[in-house]
């Protein structure tokens, strides 16, 4: 993080210098600490624009089946004894890292240097994971039998496409605007969780059931999939744009964004991309 910042800060001096020349939009002269005067470009207005971004993804599925599980075993004599349901399965969390593009479009408020502002934005790619676990178990139980219990589940999640909503501010050097952002982030997500449980009986001291109810006595199994399905989370970031030409800029950002879910979801990119100023 402290070094995308540090990159940030160069790569705005080096593309400010170069483009000085070239930014006559909205000067306004100001007098500093010397004699020579610095142009402030005027960020008022709306805007748009396209990018593009390299992000990573950690996915955390450690109980979110468990509903599933419960369900499966309502009534039963393993479900209500063993309490199956709240078995740590071994889920593990899993990190992947995806590509994406899309597009942005906001409106600037300025007073001074200070720039406030409103922004849509887009991005489309793969960000998600997949991960299973299993349990098994051997108890007495009250009807005098042995069970063995096996409960198996796994879960996915694969967001192709998110969208955020955010309030910025922003202080104006130039035609150097850095700044910070937060917001409400939604996404389209298809999300797949599956659980099944077997149960394999053997007669225990004092058993009075029958030879042909022992045995596998059960082995039920429920999937539940929602596609194009919306979550909902939040954002968070910092970013820059560089006047380069006329309304054109230049913007460099990173963003944090959480989804909270049956699988939870926390997604940071950074992101590069070209914008235009009306």
């Amino acid at each position: 993080m402290r070094h995308f910042l540090i990159a940030i800060v160069m790569f705005g001096s080096v593309v400010q210098g170069a483009a000085a020349a070239d930014m006559p939009d909205f000067p306004v002269l100001r007098g500093g600490f010397s004699d020579v005067p610095t142009r402030t470009i005027n960020w008022q207005g709306g805007y748009i624009g396209g990018q593009v971004a390299y992000g990573s993804v950690d996915t955390k599925f450690g109980g979110s089946n468990s509903d599933l599980t419960f369900s499966i075993l309502a009534n039963t004599l393993v479900g209500s004894e063993m309490g199956i349901s709240q078995w740590p399965l071994g889920f593990r969390n899993q990190s992947g890292h995806s590509e994406a593009y899309g597009g942005f479009a906001g409106y600037n408020s300025q007073w001074e240097d200070v720039v406030i502002g409103l922004e849509m934005n887009y991005v489309h790619g793969k960000f998600g994971g997949v991960s299973s676990g299993d349990m098994s178990r051997y108890s007495l139980l009250s009807d005098n039998n042995y069970h063995s219990v096996t409960s198996q589940a796994s879960s996915s999640i694969a967001i192709s496409d998110i969208g955020t909503f955010r309030a910025r501010a922003g202080y104006a050097i130039g035609g150097f605007l850095p700044y910070a952002f937060g917001g409400l982030a939604l996404g389209q997500a298809d999300i797949v969780r599956t659980a099944f449980v077997s149960d394999f009986v053997t007669p225990g001291p004092g058993s009075t059931t029958p030879a042909n109810l022992l045995g596998r006595q059960l082995g039920r199994g429920i999937e539940d999939g929602k596609y194009s399905h919306l979550i909902y989370g939040y954002t968070a970031g910092l970013g820059f744009d560089m006047a380069i030409v006329g309304g054109l800029f230049l913007r460099g950002e990173w963003e944090y964004i959480r989804f909270t879910s049956k699988v939870e979801t926390s997604i940071n990119t950074v992101r590069a991309g070209v914008g235009y100023k009306f």
